[in-house]
């Protein structure tokens, strides 16, 4: 008897000590499956149960229960258990009978030898999570008092663990989506620590910069951007605002970086700093967006205002001179006179009047609206058309011929619009072959379409220009830049021609030797006319 006496405390003590030791193990965990299988494992084995599970209420599904993890019931069971999961078995005001019937009607359709079951809540903050089930094979020994006891202790510090699992699964899901952001991010997106060295890099980037991640991270920010601004000095980490000011609210830093493949960027950094307690600088998030084309449009306006300021002005003082001294009432001039001055005046008008409506034209397309009046007629004809009209113009340093061959088939565009860009690649090949030469029209018909050639003996166009001519208001660097009229407009406004006719317009070119410039435009369809044969 007094053994009998000493062993039930001993068992006790026992007891606690290991659910002490079971409890630390839970909360050390915080991966939720982990800890559900832990708990579910220790429940049974606690209770001397055959089998048993966790059913865990989920947010996503409206506070539905759903199992999660069992021990002793195999995973294709559990639909038949939703029975259990339906009736409030914790409720004990429940009757004993319900539950014979609930487990033998279970038992019945899944096989499962469950003859008694105790059924106990995970509760955090009074919040139910979840619920505790514990089965046993045999009615011999109830579920006692004390059983349910030491099961509902466990069951706080197991809903602790869970709670604490649940948070971490959570912040894990929002960290996975968070990066996932920041990778797929248009714009690059670096992380700092307080020591200006990076953490987080994503693939914009390393597309920008052409580092890798895996050698930009724990780098400092300064080496791997390398920002200059427009006189070539380093920006970072002297004059960086951030460093110089870490309090101010997201700081920007606009500059120039060369990446590691030597391609020669416009970025803008705007950054983030995250501050900790007193306002001690813990880092910053960066967010790098790539601003060349936007500052190579700056750049083009700005060049742009200051040409056709300049192109727009000649005309203008030229026919404002000519007019002045033409109505000069001390002065009498001859007829011929008169007539070299008007024809002056014309002649500036009518320049002035092509820039102004290149301009609207430019003005037009920038909205994407364009307008052909497509019609067909002879290529052959309007070639020999300009050609004649800038014979008349220039020396006899020039030769001008035309290359078609006699069947080639009437195409299909607008002409007005075909025009210009003949006349401008005409007028180009003139303006740059200063010491003359054989200026050539040419073209075939190929399939449906007709590849048409301008060609010149002129100074030729560099092969770092060649990408670029067709740009907006760009005009080749070379020695005739000053001394040659023109906005940077024409080549634009031919591509955007043949583009809408569905052509294509490209240049090769060799220094020294001339330009051939090639565009294709489409042929007009044959007309088949079928007859009645009686």
């Amino acid at each position: 008897m007094f053994s009998q006496m000493l062993e039930l405390p001993d068992h006790r003590l026992r007891l606690r000590e290991n659910l002490l030791q079971i409890s630390r193990a839970i909360t050390a965990q915080l991966d939720l499956i982990s800890v559900l299988n832990l708990v579910i494992n220790v429940s049974v084995e606690m209770l001397a149960g055959t089998s048993g599970l966790i059913a865990l209420y989920e947010e996503e599904d409206n506070d539905e229960l759903r199992i999660r993890t069992s021990v002793g019931i195999p995973p294709e069971a559990w639909p038949a258990l939703a029975p259990l999961l339906e009736l409030p078995l914790i409720d004990p005001d429940t009757p004993r009978e319900v539950e014979e019937r609930i487990l033998r009607e279970v038992a019945a359709s899944t096989g499962l030898r469950l003859r008694q079951v105790v059924a106990l809540p995970l509760t955090f903050h009074n919040r139910p999570i979840g619920i505790i089930y514990v089965f046993r094979a045999a009615l011999n020994v109830a579920f006692s008092t004390d059983d349910v006891r030491v099961l509902q202790a466990f069951a706080d510090q197991a809903a602790i663990a869970v709670s604490n699992a649940r948070l971490y699964q959570g912040v894990l899901r929002e960290k996975q989506r968070l990066d996932a952001i920041i990778e797929q991010s248009a714009d690059g997106v670096m992380i700092l620590d307080n020591r200006w060295r990076i953490t987080t890099f994503n693939k914009a980037m390393e597309t920008l910069t052409g580092w890798p991640r895996n050698e930009a991270i724990g780098r400092p920010c300064a080496e791997v951007l390398g920002i200059r601004n427009m006189q070539d000095t380093p920006i970072c980490p002297r004059d960086c605002p951030l460093q110089r000011g870490p309090h101010m609210q997201n700081p920007v830093v606009e500059g120039r970086i060369t990446s590691r493949d030597g391609r020669e960027r416009y970025i803008q950094s705007r950054y983030a700093p995250q501050e900790g307690p007193g306002q001690t600088f813990q880092g910053a998030i960066a967010n790098v967006r790539d601003i060349t084309d936007q500052k190579r449009e700056e750049e083009l306006q700005n060049t742009f205002v200051s040409v056709i300021s300049h192109e727009l002005k000649t005309p203008v003082s030229i026919i404002k001179g000519y007019a002045g001294t033409l109505r000069r009432e001390d002065a009498t001039w001859s007829e011929e006179t008169l007539r070299e001055g008007l024809r002056v005046i014309e002649e500036e008008a009518d320049r002035l009047a092509r820039q102004i409506q290149d301009l609207l034209d430019v003005s037009r397309l920038q909205t994407g609206w364009i307008r052909l009046e497509l019609t067909d007629w002879s290529l052959p004809m309007l070639a020999q058309e300009v050609l004649r009209s800038f014979a008349a113009q220039t020396s006899d340093r020039f030769a001008f011929e035309l290359r078609f061959p006699d069947d080639l088939p009437p195409i299909r565009a607008d002409y007005e619009r075909v025009r210009m860009v003949l006349t401008n690649l005409v007028g180009n090949a003139v303006k740059y072959s200063p010491d003359g030469g054989t200026i050539r029209i040419g073209g075939r018909a190929e399939g449906d379409i007709a590849i048409i050639y301008v060609s010149d003996q002129g100074i030729g166009i560099a092969p770092e220009e060649q990408e670029r001519i067709f740009e907006r208001f760009y005009r080749v660097d070379n020695r005739l830049r000053r001394t040659t009229q023109g906005t940077g407009l024409g080549l634009y406004l031919a591509k955007v021609i043949i583009k809408a006719h569905g052509g294509n317009i490209s240049v090769s070119s060799q220094v020294g030797r001339g330009s051939r410039f090639v565009f294709t435009l489409p042929l007009a369809r044959r007309q088949i006319t079928v007859s009645d044969e009686k």
